[in-house]
């Protein structure tokens, strides 16, 4: 291999030098390729036609599709493999496919299995294997005569074959382009939303169940004793009416923050800078907060953001035994950051059972970036990234630092 050789491969780029009358390395591992183009093929061939009768005369029945989609997803084995062998031997760099989503991540198996069928990977790679037996017996004929009667020329026909196995591989096993990855991830991310928000109903009725309703509850049953008690005990009433004031401001209490825990009314009437500075204020250490934004975000974007730094904030109260913290905010082209640090313990991880996978589960849902940097001894940093979208109303209130 020349120096001009060494230049492309370093470069990234997969076109195959210049072909020359000699048999270098290039040109055996294309005759390897060639030759076992056809026992490959046999294999993907004989798989790609049992599993497609089998699974269609079944269809009718209730295995049936969820044969074929079993079929499918092995038929994307068989294409990494595929692609495996031509980036060893042809040098054809072709980027994975991007993975289906589980059942837990599609919304459970009916759901998966729709996307399953659906999905252009696999059948691309089911063609592939169904064309590729008359092109391996092909190859493997000429290039074995090749070996024993066109030798002079037998590298320029082996690198023309070769090169029509290139434009197979990269036309059929590679993802169709940016668009299909990206839809894959959409996908992915719609679970982990519909997750979420299903926690947070769960998490909201269970507070109204254990907190204010309960305490409704026994506020009627206190009032209820306090009103038969009226007439004959009127100082044991008065006192049941006092039991049962209390009872009242303490729901309205949690009430109150339940409500703010599902949008607080200073966030929407105040934007971030009010709404993070009163989140800083409950916590148990002190907080500096800097918020710099030339406008207000799109209320969704906002809302993430404020959730965010009020569950790491919890973290530092909770966790990382802190003498203080900061919260800045800020815009950087297209892009909302946010920055929480402490001085505390540090060995924040994100699987730790403090959260964080949650929120970054939340951030990657809206193209978002989560960043933990927590060696131990040394406090914690929390970055995230959210994108930028511009809300119709006017910018929000001058920025103050606290």
């Amino acid at each position: 291999m020349t120096a001009s050789d060494l230049t492309k491969e370093a470069a990234g780029d997969d076109r195959p030098p210049p072909v020359r009358p000699a048999f270098g390395a290039v040109t055996w591992k294309e005759i390897a390729h060639l030759l076992s183009n056809l026992p490959v093929a046999l294999v993907g061939f004989v798989y790609a036609v049992v599993m497609v009768s089998v699974s269609g005369g079944l269809s009718v029945t209730a295995v049936g599709l969820p044969l074929l989609a079993g079929g499918l997803f092995l038929s994307r084995q068989l294409g990494r493999l595929e692609r495996g062998r031509a980036r060893a031997l042809l040098g054809v760099r072709v980027d994975e496919p991007s993975p289906i989503p589980g059942p837990q991540r599609t919304g459970g198996f009916f759901p998966w299995l729709w996307t399953t069928l659906r999905d252009p990977v696999a059948w691309r790679t089911v063609l592939f294997e169904l064309i590729r037996l008359p092109w391996g017996v092909l190859t493997f004929t000429v290039v074995l005569t090749g070996l024993f009667v066109l030798w002079p020329v037998l590298p320029y026909v082996v690198r023309a074959l070769a090169n029509v196995d290139r434009a197979m591989v990269r036309g059929l096993l590679s993802p169709s382009d940016e668009l299909e990855r990206r839809i894959a991830e959409l996908e992915s991310d719609r679970g982990v939303v519909v997750d979420t928000a299903a926690a947070d109903l769960r998490r909201i009725e269970r507070d109204l169940h254990d907190g204010a309703q309960a305490r409704l509850v026994a506020l009627a049953m206190g009032l209820g004793l306090a009103k038969e008690k009226l007439l004959e005990d009127p100082e044991g009433a008065a006192a049941m009416v006092d039991e049962a004031h209390g009872e009242v401001k303490q729901a309205l209490r949690e009430l109150r923050d339940l409500a703010r825990g599902i949008h607080p009314a200073v966030l929407t009437d105040r934007g971030l800078d009010a709404a993070l500075s009163s989140v800083a204020a409950r916590c148990l250490v002190p907080v500096k907060v800097a918020v710099d934004l030339p406008a207000r975000p799109a209320e969704a974007i906002e809302g993430i953001a404020y959730f965010v730094v009020s569950e790491l904030l919890q973290n530092v109260s909770k966790h990382a035994g802190a003498r203080s913290a900061g919260v800045e905010v800020w815009k950087s082209g297209a892009r909302l950051l946010i920055r929480v640090s402490d001085d505390g313990r540090g060995g924040a991880r994100p699987a730790g059972g403090t959260g964080m996978a949650g929120l970054a589960e939340r951030l990657e849902a809206v193209d978002g970036v989560f960043v933990v940097d927590s060696p131990e001894g040394a406090g914690t940093v929390v970055t995230a990234e959210l994108p930028w979208r511009d809300r119709a109303a006017a910018p929000g209130p001058p920025v103050r630092v606290h």
